[in-house]
């Protein structure tokens, strides 16, 4: 798991705004607390997120907020009709939640693991994001999923998926990617507030990641991507987890002498193509950083934009740098050698600069 600390993610001049550190887990946790306060139609459903009752009583237990501890305490504050445990069934949950989503509510689904989407594909594909295309814009199916994506805690082949790439296929349904506590409340309480139905995916080890957060409400529009550093040598783009890594490759770099640009594509469905081709046009080289597999992966569509709308401001191929094409390994250093590090970015970096 990540636990280092970033620096302040608003950027220069930016120092004296009121905020704090705060764990990923802890920010999000408290985001869907807010939300809650904020909107009185908004309720929480999945598996093992209240914790159970008290079966004399019927009063809730002391909730866990399931494995990842993202509701821990809420059902205590809000009660079993808005922190709702649904069944093994992630179809019939989320099949749920887009019928209460059309009827006026805002469900809010967690479906654990990232892998556990494939369980619910049809209610997303044919349900969540076709229903407002389908009835004219009739209709409105604000909605928002989460669960936990990334391999590299021991969680093996089933429980570590990375494709949301599969997502950001479905038309009429927003993907987003945090990367630090920052993000993580933007994005989400973004997600919330939306019309749409949107997916946000969270790295398993970025839960407990600490970051600057500012105290003050606030959302990050989806669809936006943000500078993480700026160079003038080579752009690195980065979403959810391996945005860190491109980070700490940049630094590696620049005791190099390499000037490394980052990008930090925090919204997959739709993405924001302008920031790509804006970098292309400064550094005239692309390393693309992705911990899904290659075949069909955000890193192959960003590649596939750039070659199209920035062809000629590139001075070189653009490389992408992802996992292999082939499922998690459970072994610990089968598992590491899976997932890009900092080690191949740079490796990649001074193939392309011909270093």
């Amino acid at each position: 798991m990540v636990e280092k600390t970033n620096t302040n993610p608003l950027g220069p001049g930016y120092e004296n705004v009121p905020g704090k550190e705060m764990r990923f887990r802890d920010i999000f946790r408290d985001t869907l607390r807010a939300e809650m306060i904020r909107d009185e139609n908004v309720f929480l459903m999945g598996e093992d997120i209240s914790g159970g009752f008290d079966k004399k009583t019927k009063e809730p237990l002391d909730a866990w907020g399931g494995p990842f501890a993202a509701t821990k305490g809420l059902v205590q504050e809000f009660g079993p009709k808005r922190i709702r445990d649904a069944p093994i069934s992630e179809a019939a949950f989320t099949g749920a939640a887009v019928g209460a989503a059309l009827t006026g509510l805002r469900p809010i689904v967690d479906l654990m693991y990232f892998d556990f989407v494939t369980v619910a594909y049809d209610q997303l594909l044919s349900n969540a994001a076709k229903s407002r295309y389908m009835f004219g814009g009739q209709t409105k199916v604000p909605m928002t999923l989460f669960a936990r994506s990334g391999a590299g805690t021991g969680h093996a082949a089933q429980h570590s998926e990375s494709f949301y790439s599969m997502l950001a296929h479905i038309p009429g349904l927003k993907v987003v990617v945090p990367s630090d506590p920052y993000s993580a409340k933007g994005l989400l309480a973004a997600s919330i507030r939306d019309d749409d139905p949107v997916f946000l995916v969270n790295d398993k080890k970025l839960i407990n990641l600490s970051g600057f957060v500012p105290d003050e409400d606030y959302t990050i529009e989806l669809g936006k991507g943000r500078y993480l550093r700026n160079g003038n040598d080579i752009t690195l783009v980065g979403m959810s987890y391996t945005s860190i890594v491109c980070k700490e490759a940049a630094e590696k770099l620049e005791a190099d002498g390499i000037s490394c640009e980052v990008i930090d594509m925090m919204s997959l469905s739709p993405f924001d193509e302008d920031i790509l081709i804006e970098s292309i046009k400064k550094t005239n080289n692309v390393v693309i950083v992705d911990e899904d597999t290659p075949r069909a992966s955000m890193a192959s569509e960003f590649a596939a934009v750039i070659a199209d709308k920035g062809f000629d401001y590139l001075d070189s191929p653009i490389k992408r740098v992802t996992a292999p094409h082939s499922p998690v390994p459970y072994n610990r250093d089968l598992e590491k050698a899976f997932m890009p590090q900092p080690e191949d970015v740079v490796y990649s970096v001074k193939q392309v600069l011909g270093l």
